[in-house]
C-alpha cells in the first residue's frame, strides 16, 4: 500500500511539473509577443501628425522613410479616380478585377455597378477587386492608371513615392513615406466626395447583376470611425510586409488633424494618443491667450 502512495505521489507530482511547463510557455507567449512587436515598431516604424489644412508637421518619426503601405494606397487611388472618371456613371465590372488576391467586395464580370458605389467599397471595405475595377474603367488598365496616380501624388506634394497599383498588395516598386501620405491625404479632403465617403460607418446600394438588382451592404474596416468622437477617415492597411498601417483624420474645434502611422502593431492607440496629445495642448494654449 505504501509502495502504491508513493508511486501516486510521484505521478501527481510529474503531472503538475508539466502543468507548470506548460503555463510558463502560454504566459511567455502572451507576453514575449508584444515585446517583438515593440522591437519591430522601434527598428522599422513611422508616424506623422500634421495640421491638414496649414501642411505643418506637429509630429515626425521617421516620416521621409520610404516603406510599404499596403492598402492605404487606396487613399491616393480614391481620388485619382473622383479627379478623372465621373462618379455617378455606371460601369461593367471588367475581367481583370474578378478575383483578386485579398481583401474584396466579390466583384463578379459584367455586374453594373456606379464608380462612386466602387469608391465605397474600395474605402470602407478596401476591396482590391473594387480598386482594380475603377483602374480600368478609370484609365483602361492598371499601369496606364498607375502612371495617373503617381501623377496625382506629385500633386499633392508627395516627392518620395513611386506607385506600381491601386490596391498595396506587396510590390517592390510600389513605396510611400509617412510624410507623403500625409501630404496626399490632405489633399484627398479637399473633395467633399471624398470626405464624404471616408468618414461614413455604413453604405448601402445595389448593383445590376442579368438585368435585376441585388442589395448590398458595407461597414468601415476603420474602427478608429467607432472608438474615437472626433475622427473623420481615413484608411486602414496590412500585409505581412507593411506590418499594420492606418492614415487617420480628426476634427475638433476646427482643427482638422491627419496622423499617419506605419508599421506601428497599436497603430490606433498610437492615433488617437497624438490626436488628443495636440487636442489637448492646442486648448490649454487658447485657454492661455483668452
Amino acid at each position: 500500500m505504501g509502495q502504491r502512495n508513493a508511486n501516486d505521489r510521484r505521478i501527481f507530482f510529474k503531472e503538475k511539473k508539466v502543468l507548470i511547463a506548460l503555463l510558463v510557455l502560454i504566459v511567455l507567449f502572451l507576453f514575449l509577443r508584444p515585446i517583438a512587436e515593440a522591437k519591430a515598431y522601434n527598428k522599422s516604424s513611422a508616424v506623422v501628425l500634421m495640421n491638414a489644412d496649414s501642411g505643418e508637421v506637429l509630429f515626425q518619426e521617421n516620416a521621409k522613410a520610404k516603406m510599404e503601405i499596403a492598402s492605404t494606397t487606396k487613399i491616393l487611388t480614391a481620388i485619382t479616380v473622383i479627379e478623372n472618371a465621373d462618379v455617378f456613371m455606371k460601369a461593367s465590372i471588367p475581367k481583370q478585377a474578378v478575383g483578386v488576391e485579398g481583401s474584396s467586395i466579390y466583384l463578379r464580370e459584367g455586374e453594373v455597378w456606379s464608380v462612386l458605389d466602387l469608391l465605397y467599397g474600395l474605402m470602407l471595405r478596401s476591396g482590391n477587386d473594387a480598386a482594380v475595377a475603377l483602374a480600368v474603367i478609370t484609365s483602361g488598365s492598371v499601369e496606364t492608371f498607375a502612371d495617373l496616380m503617381n501623377e496625382t501624388a506629385r500633386k499633392a506634394g508627395a516627392t518620395d513615392s513611386n506607385f506600381v497599383n491601386p490596391h498595396g498588395l506587396h510590390d517592390e516598386k510600389h513605396y510611400s513615406t509617412a510624410l507623403d501620405m500625409a501630404k496626399i491625404t490632405a489633399y484627398a479632403l479637399q473633395s467633399a466626395i471624398f470626405a464624404g465617403i471616408v468618414k461614413t460607418k455604413t453604405h448601402r446600394t445595389e448593383k445590376e447583376v442579368n438585368g435585376g438588382k441585388e442589395q448590398v451592404v458595407f461597414y468601415n474596416k476603420n474602427k478608429l470611425l467607432y472608438s474615437y468622437p472626433y475622427a473623420i477617415g481615413v484608411k486602414t492597411g496590412y500585409t505581412k510586409h507593411s506590418g499594420r498601417c492606418l492614415v487617420s483624420a480628426a476634427e475638433k474645434e476646427g482643427v482638422k488633424l491627419i496622423c499617419v502611422t506605419l508599421n506601428v502593431y497599436d497603430t490606433y492607440g498610437v492615433a488617437k494618443k497624438q490626436f488628443d496629445g495636440y487636442f489637448q495642448t492646442n486648448r490649454d494654449h487658447t485657454a492661455e491667450i483668452s
